[in-house]
């Protein structure tokens, strides 16, 4: 195996938070992101899913240095960001980008998308010269399915789908290692999810990319993951291959996301069995003790309240942070609905 392109260890980004009425001021720590550990091999993607407010995006930006972390390290090519010096950082951006979820709103209205695409050229070399550039540029826009002779448009003459076409080609101009992709496809219709998604796909293949795709339903990073990080309330419940996650998830929250997606067949999802969870995701501010999960954990014992569980080795290819994961098989209730 190749030396890892991206280490995230042990990084965690806390916000201090102030509660309370005038009187009554209250300091408080949201832990947005509480211990990330994961690598990323080149060529490969890793899908990072969980509910709303579980630190997807804190995380994504904390990769890409856009946030400090408050502990922990990130380490680009053998490299720990935060050593860097501010230039150093700065040409470091060349080699990680990034799609944004709202397609229309990451577009600057004012200019045309010829000069939305040749930004970040501009940025980093200023010298080029303008001819260079616009060839450039519509080579990009046919590597997106878009037209070259669309350069002079505006983002509102565009649907949204072709929207995300042009951040994704903004975001390759420079030639990148990285594409971290914040929920790209959330916004769009099924139909362009998919057209979206098969671009994706096919510009890591001939462009040799690593992603990290970031999305809150699995059957979406399911067709462009090799690996899945899923995600509650700051933390890494499980880590393993998708074919794992979709088979015999370890983790019970896992379980519960894989069972939630829809089933194409109609009557198999009237079948379909309840997830199991019940309440609401605990507030990040005053999180549970022990297992985040534990409060909407039906397999939960009276160690997960006392005790953090570590994510350890409980497969082949698997990481799992859960007490009793050996005590349960999560796979029969899966096969059952397949």
């Amino acid at each position: 195996m190749s030396k890892p392109l991206l280490k995230v260890q042990d990084v965690r980004v806390h916000f201090p938070v102030e509660t309370g009425g005038w009187f009554q001021r209250e300091k408080k720590v949201l832990k947005a992101v509480d211990g990330i550990s994961f690598e990323l091999q080149p060529g490969e993607t890793l899908g990072v899913v969980g509910e709303s407010g579980c630190g997807k995006s804190t995380l994504a930006r904390a990769i890409l240095g856009l946030i400090k972390p408050t502990r922990g390290r990130v380490v680009w090519m053998g490299e720990d960001m935060a050593s860097l010096d501010p230039e150093s950082l700065r040409q470091k951006r060349k080699e990680l980008q990034i799609v944004f979820q709202d397609p229309l709103a990451a577009l600057n209205p004012r200019l045309n998308v010829g000069e939305i695409i040749a930004e970040p050229l501009k940025t980093f070399y200023p010298s080029m010269q303008r001819v260079q550039i616009r060839e450039r540029v519509k080579g990009m826009l046919k590597m997106v399915g878009l037209l070259p002779n669309q350069i002079n448009r505006y983002p509102h003459e565009f649907s949204g789908g072709q929207c995300q076409r042009i951040g994704i080609a903004r975001a390759l101009i420079l030639n990148p290692k990285l594409i971290v992709c914040d929920e790209p496809v959330s916004a769009l219709d099924v139909s362009i999810q998919a057209q979206i998604i098969n671009l994706l796909k096919d510009l890591q293949r001939k462009l040799q990319l690593s992603l990290v795709f970031i999305a809150h339903d699995l059957s979406v990073v399911r067709h462009i993951s090799d690996r899945i990080m899923v995600m509650y309330l700051g933390r890494a419940m499980e880590i393993a291959c998708k074919g794992t996650i979709y088979r015999r998830p370890l983790h019970p929250y896992t379980s519960a996301l894989v069972k939630a997606v829809p089933i194409p067949d109609p009557v198999k999802e009237r079948r379909k069995r309840e997830t199991g969870l019940t309440g609401h995701v605990p507030s990040p501010l005053h999180p549970p003790s022990g297992c985040v999960f534990r409060t909407r954990c039906p397999y939960a014992v009276e160690r997960c309240e006392a005790d953090v569980p570590p994510l350890r080795a409980l497969s082949d290819d698997g990481l799992v942070a859960c007490h009793e994961a050996e005590n349960f098989d999560l796979s029969i209730a899966r096969s059952e609905e397949e």
